[in-house]
């Protein structure tokens, strides 16, 4: 069976990716923007081919020849008007797909009726419609799935933090409002299980655990953590004013936050029970059992994905190194005769989250908490793993661009900036090169390279000696470099 699985760095995508490398049936092919996302392993194993829904050619040779085609594409986080982008992916994608004779399409949306469904929630549907609209032709299956919990999920990370952080919640009155969570191994589940489903025309599936509210979710996982929480409920919380209080208290920036919020406002639960009618082999673990594996999950460090990876064009296009423009730039060298560069690579690759940025704590704290409220991604976005990056994860508000094992690390800004910023940090033959370059936006741009300048200059030249130091007192500790058993700092 000839499969193409498009959205495969994404966070479903990821975990689906590995249950259709386990089925000998299936020869997989991806759709993504830049393989080097794709790990080596993964790679010999698969048919790559980079490109996006928005490239007709890419799309051509993606599909031809593909008997079954995923569909786990959406661009909430895009910027711009993502209902758009959206239609215009998914327009693509199935005419692409009628061309190459591809027999079925497997797509993943939301819960909700679409006359009450919020804007993200109605973008989610009019994508469904618009790859369900040739079933002579193509037979579509859609599932239909509320707040997906696992480890990594925008959902569950956001109630892990409430819970984690808020002893007592004040909460808008929607949190009453009934929805249907449902575990991540249950959708990766029902996904591969579309592959062998017999059905005479298109197929809509709406999946779930059962009717909970959020506020149920908030305490069932506050059970589950062994913690006691009180909710009380106000009138005069707007989806506007929790979005940024989600923001303030979570991970999740606000482009995510303000969609989610919207979608609470309305009843999300399913409306058929053709799940258990073509599923009978799949039973969706309880709420708490999802909590309880997504907490395990978090301790082993065994995260598979998270809400903050994946691509998109823009990103993929703005993340490479522009370095035939005229780029600003600030560089530190420092050597370290006393140390291998594996070391203090090991310190490089283990810096943002929990450990933090090694020096002048409070000024990244500060830069962290404006980019916050000023809509962008912010400090405490964290990591996916402690110790490890690979290319896709997000690193605080950083993301990784390319990372050669055990010596160069390539970081693009996704702060907000009046331009675009990048952080290379290269160890080789025991010199360690901290650069940190920058394209202005204009006037405004330059007045903020400028300005920065000072402070750029103490902190990364402190972060170049704190390197080392640290990798220093892990070397002569008997330590590896991944922050065990010392912590330089704490954003």
């Amino acid at each position: 069976m000839n499969v193409l699985l498009t959205g495969a760095t994404g966070y479903i995508g990821r975990r689906l990716k590995k249950k259709l490398l386990d089925d000998p049936r299936v020869a997989l092919r991806l759709l993504v923007l830049n393989r080097n996302e794709v790990s080596e392993a993964v790679r010999n194993r698969v048919d790559i081919v980079e490109g996006s829904t928005f490239d007709e050619a890419a799309l051509q040779r993606a599909l031809d020849g593909i008997d079954v085609a995923y569909y786990l594409i959406h661009s909430m986080g895009a910027g711009g008007d993502f209902a758009e982008l959206d239609r215009r992916s998914a327009t693509n994608f199935i005419n692409a797909a009628l061309s190459a004779g591809v027999q079925r399409v497997i797509y993943l949306g939301g819960l909700g009726a679409m006359e009450t469904a919020s804007k993200h929630l109605k973008s989610r549907h009019e994508t469904g419609e618009i790859l369900s609209a040739h079933p002579e032709r193509i037979r579509a299956i859609w599932f239909r799935a509320g707040a997906i919990i696992g480890s990594g999920s925008a959902s569950f990370e956001i109630i892990h933090h409430l819970v984690q952080k808020l002893p007592v919640m004040i909460t808008p009155t929607w949190v009453r409002t009934k929805t249907e969570p449902v575990g991540i191994r249950d959708v990766v589940a029902y996904l591969h299980a579309a592959l062998d489903v017999t059905a005479d025309s298109n197929l809509m599936v709406e999946i779930g655990a059962g009717q909970m509210t959020f506020a149920d979710m908030i305490t069932g996982a506050a059970r589950v953590m062994g913690l006691r929480r009180l909710l009380l409920q106000v009138p005069f919380f707007s989806p506007r004013l929790s979005s940024y209080w989600l923001v303030l208290i979570t991970p999740v920036p606000y482009g995510i936050a303000a969609p989610l919020v919207m979608g609470l406002k309305t009843e999300s639960i399913r409306q058929n029970d053709h799940a258990k009618t073509y599923f009978p082999g799949i039973d969706p673990e309880p709420y708490e059992t999802t909590v309880r594996t997504a907490l395990d999950e978090i301790e082993q460090n065994q995260v598979v994905s998270r809400w903050s990876d994946g691509s998109t064009e823009d990103l993929y296009r703005s993340g490479a190194l522009p370095m035939e423009y005229a780029v600003s730039e600030y560089r530190v060298v420092q050597s370290y005769p006393d140390l291998d560069d594996a070391a203090v690579f090991a310190t490089v690759e283990s810096m943002g989250g929990c450990f933090g940025w090694f020096s002048y704590h409070l000024l990244w704290q500060m830069r962290g908490f404006y980019d916050k409220v000023t809509g962008g991604c912010g400090l405490n976005r964290g990591r996916r793993d402690p110790n490890a990056l690979r290319i896709g994860d997000s690193l605080d508000f950083w993301r990784v661009i390319d990372i050669v094992p055990g010596r160069r690390l390539l970081l693009f800004a996704q702060m907000r900036l009046p331009g675009k910023g990048w952080l290379e940090i290269v160890t080789q033959h025991r010199t360690l090169t901290v650069t940190a370059y920058f394209l202005p936006d204009g006037l405004l741009g330059r007045l903020y390279w400028y300005g920065l300048w000072p402070a750029h200059r103490l902190i990364f030249n402190d972060m170049a000696r704190q390197i080392i130091q640290f990798s220093r007192q892990c070397t002569l500790g008997g330590q590896n470099g991944n922050g065990a058993g010392a912590e330089p700092g704490n954003t």
